[in-house]
């Protein structure tokens, strides 16, 4: 789909996964590393944990399908070389702009040598800003987001997850900027720079929680396994005989009949009395929330819930769990993953040669599926400068690749692009969001008949429960247009039809048993418009044993592996954060939307894309189930601890619930936070060396929290950023509408609201520095649009519209 693209890819860490999708989707992928190798050649584990630097399962996990040239760029020789392979290439991802800057290969000249350069910087905090020198590591990074303060046991510091996802979320936001970055180019034949942040990126997995306080509600809070809002202390995880299951254990109208489906199994098997089991489970958090309904009923729920869990291993519960439609799932690790008979029935998991070890590897396999060109693996990731002397004896005429197409209506890169949203929630709504802010028309299909659930989720406006005062549904949901349909009747179902014959894409992300019962299915879709394309995205896919399987985000963490790499050695794991595949999935379904639309520009032709939440998420995990397949070892949550280096965590500061995340992960580091601290650690032997204090890093750590326990976060942040130290507090929401970079990024704007009036929303996650995103808009109220959808865009006289609200199809 991308093939005629060259990216050139000048990045260091897990932000390497931008390159590894855009490879996946057919283009060429140039990385280019120094003498030495990335770094991440040199980190653990290592296949058979033999040190090499073409043996890194870290390296493998986000290069495979690139070609490797080695450049000193700090020699004339390689800056000239550098300059031959920009010259060749339509996009660079680099996450050193810094050592480009020193150089003389910064944005600014290679802009103006090649005017059509798309250039995508990949920093902590963005390219400007008062943060945007500070350094970082995936865990300060993850503080800055926000994540942290919603994650982990509240009596306990706040909880990263074991295997780093901040590079990986900045990773993939990148693969989506390129992508859009090209699209504009596409009309007007020039580049521009895409600022990309981590802090921002990662910021998709609050869930719009970071809201917050600019909507008036009580912060979310930490539950470790659950979740926390006022006195309320909601449960996910529970333990069973033989490890951990995950229960949408939610209450109100979306999973009120699932809970009910469940305490009517504990019922059956003595674990409630019938008076529990007849509650009104969908009723429930609103009598919870205002005092008709005790907390104590609650937690005597869950304890209950938990005695029945015990008695039964994950196998009994997920079998059960199936047969009688309740939201449960087990927490796999990587060894579950890896004899998933879902993943296997759809083929997977991949087989990728390693000839030089004489042996196959087993990789995660297609993100997504298409119907007509499906992904396919080109080969394992490169050794260090395998490709150096072909890649600088090549010539390339890259001209074929920025044509001029005819003018389009509409502004930004996506102006022009129509699009059926039927999806609820978050993970499609998520993805939608990034095509609305670029310039499609987004059309938001609702109905009143099963109200999308994300209305019912906080930040509320001013605490105030209400279907038109979420603050979660309005931040995914911004500048589309709302149309409600009733599509239990034929004439509603009739008006969809029309928008697909209006549309370029449908994206939907119920069960797949939910489209067909509509008929609205692919095959139907089609044969309306031929060259529709349409994104489906659920737990499991479209097909396999597990393929009806409904759920949410939570459950498909579980289930993909994410549940027991957050937590405590010494504790029930946490799991990340609320519903983490939904923050996961939707970039990887933007880019297979957007690479489609390529296809369909040389082709005419349109395809069906299968998005599994759990396929697509396996891709943040890569090194740890390569890890399995090679070295079978299963990955565990080592709390904010890592293996390669010491100190890192997060400590307390003075005041209520205050914390301080800070790494120091070389010698220059260390240094700065030893001359900071000023309490004589450098010359103590237990930290005297990297190695020493790996091995006496809780000893470590009890002396950091001490010396942070009665300093304020404000003055830490100051004193370590300015020694070099990677240091950020733990943004809660309140700090999040206060945080100066994100103030200077213009990350949070105000927007209209039609019945509450100005409310704060997140703009784009990215910087597009030609074409920028605009938001317009709060997301819509029920049928907000529904006049301008049908007269403007499907053209309806008055007297259709009203015969469709007297057929009962307009809610």
């Amino acid at each position: 789909m991308l093939s005629k693209y060259r990216i050139l890819d000048f990045t260091d860490s897990d932000e390497a996964l931008a390159g590894q999708i855009l490879a996946d989707l057919g283009a060429e992928v140039v990385l280019v590393e120094p003498p030495e190798g990335a770094a991440t050649r040199r980190r653990s584990p290592f296949y058979k944990d033999e040190p090499d630097d073409n043996g890194s399962l870290s390296f493998w996990a986000s290069n495979r399908g690139k070609r490797s040239v080695c450049l000193d760029i700090e020699s004339p020789e390689g800056r000239r070389d550098f300059l031959k392979l920009v010259e060749m290439s339509d996009v660079l991802i680099e996450s050193r702009s810094m050592q480009l800057a020193h150089c003389g290969l910064d944005y600014e000249r290679l802009s103006a040598l090649h005017p059509d350069l798309v250039v995508v910087s990949i920093t902590p905090f963005g390219l400007e800003g008062p943060k945007a020198q500070w350094p970082a590591t995936d865990l300060t990074i993850a503080a800055a987001s926000g994540v942290l303060a919603l994650t982990g046991d509240e009596d306990r510091p706040p909880l990263a997850s074991s295997l780093g996802q901040a590079w990986r979320h900045a990773g993939a936001e990148a693969a989506v900027g390129a992508l859009l970055a090209l699209e504009a180019r596409r009309r007007d034949g020039l580049g521009q720079r895409v600022d990309i942040s981590a802090q921002t990126a990662m910021m998709i997995a609050t869930q719009s929680y970071v809201l917050c306080h600019g909507w008036n509600d009580a912060e979310m809070g930490r539950a470790g396994g659950g979740y926390r809002t006022g006195e309320l202390r909601g449960r996910f995880v529970y333990p069973c005989q033989d490890g951990y299951v995950n229960i949408a254990l939610l209450f109100g109208p979306v999973v009120g009949l699932a809970v009910a489906r469940l305490f009517k199994w504990m019922c059956e098997e003595g674990f409630v009395d019938e008076a529990t089991r007849d509650r009104d489970w969908e009723s429930f958090y609103a009598e919870l929330m205002s005092g008709e309904a005790s907390m104590s009923e609650h937690d005597r729920c869950v304890e209950a819930v938990e005695a029945f869990t015990r008695s039964h291993t994950k196998a009994e519960l997920f079998d059960g769990a199936l047969k009688r439609d309740v939201l449960l799932v087990p927490v796999n690790d990587m060894s579950d993953l890896a004899k998933s008979v879902q993943l296997a029935s759809r083929d997977f998991w991949t087989p990728i040669s390693h000839s030089e070890l004489g042996t196959d590897i087993t990789y995660p396999g297609a993100f997504t599926r298409f119907s007509e060109t499906p992904i396919r693996y080109r080969g394992r990731p490169p050794r260090l400068g395998e490709h150096t002397a072909e890649l600088l004896a090549e010539s390339r005429d890259r001209s074929e690749t920025r044509p001029l197409a005819d003018p389009v209506e509409g502004e930004g890169p996506l102006g022009g692009l129509k699009v059926l949203d039927l999806s609820w929630v978050y993970a499609g709504p998520a993805a939608t969001r990034y095509l609305s802010d670029y310039g499609a028309t987004v059309v938001r299909v609702e109905t009143q008949q099963r109200i999308d659930g994300l209305r019912h989720v906080n930040p509320h406006k001013d605490g105030e429960h209400g279907l038109e005062r979420s603050g979660n549904y309005a931040n995914v949901n911004a500048g589309k247009l709302g149309l409600s349909l009733n599509l239990s009747t034929p004439e509603a179902r009739e008006v969809v039809l029309q928008l697909v014959r209006w549309a370029d894409v449908v994206v939907e992300n119920f069960s797949p048993k939910a489209m067909k019962a509509w008929g609205l299915d692919y095959s139907k879709l089609r044969s309306v418009n031929p060259k529709i394309i349409m994104a489906s995205s659920c737990l499991n896919g479209q097909t396999g044993p597990l393929a009806m399987q409904a759920g949410f985000g939570m459950m498909g963490a579980a289930q993909a592996g994410f549940g027991l790499l957050t937590g405590w050695p010494d504790r029930n794991p946490s799991g990340p954060a609320h519903a983490y595949t939904d923050y996961v999935a939707p970039r990887f379904t933007v880019v297979s939307i957007l690479a489609a639309l390529e296809h369909r520009r040389r082709t005419g032709e349109g395809q069906y894309i299968d998005c599994s939440q759990v396929e697509s998420s396996a891709h943040f995990l890569g090194e740890a189930l390569l890890d399995y397949f090679t070295n079978d070892r299963i990955a565990r949550a080592v709390g904010n601890a890592s293996p390669h280096y010491a100190p890192t965590g997060v400590y307390p500061c003075a005041g209520e619930d205050r914390w301080v995340a800070l790494a120091a992960p070389d010698a220059a580091a260390w240094s700065g936070l030893c001359q900071v601290a000023d309490l004589g650690w450098q010359s103590d032997p237990r930290f005297a060396t990297k190695e020493s204090r790996l091995v006496n890093y809780e000893a470590l750590d009890t002396e950091i929290a001490g010396w942070t326990a009665e300093r304020d976060v404000g003055e830490l942040e100051r004193l370590l950023a300015a020694a070099g130290v990677p240091v950020h507090r733990v943004n809660a929401s309140a700090d999040i509408f206060s945080d100066p970079q994100l103030k200077a990024r213009e990350h949070i704007v105000s927007v209209e609201h039609a019945m509450l009036g100005p409310v704060p929303v997140e703009s784009s996650r990215l910087r597009l520095s030609r074409t920028p995103a605009v938001t317009k808009r709060p997301g819509p109220t029920v049928g907000e649009h529904n006049h301008h959808v049908l007269s403007e865009i499907l053209g309806m006289s008055e007297d259709e519209m009203t015969e469709l609200v007297l057929s009962g199809a307009l809610d």
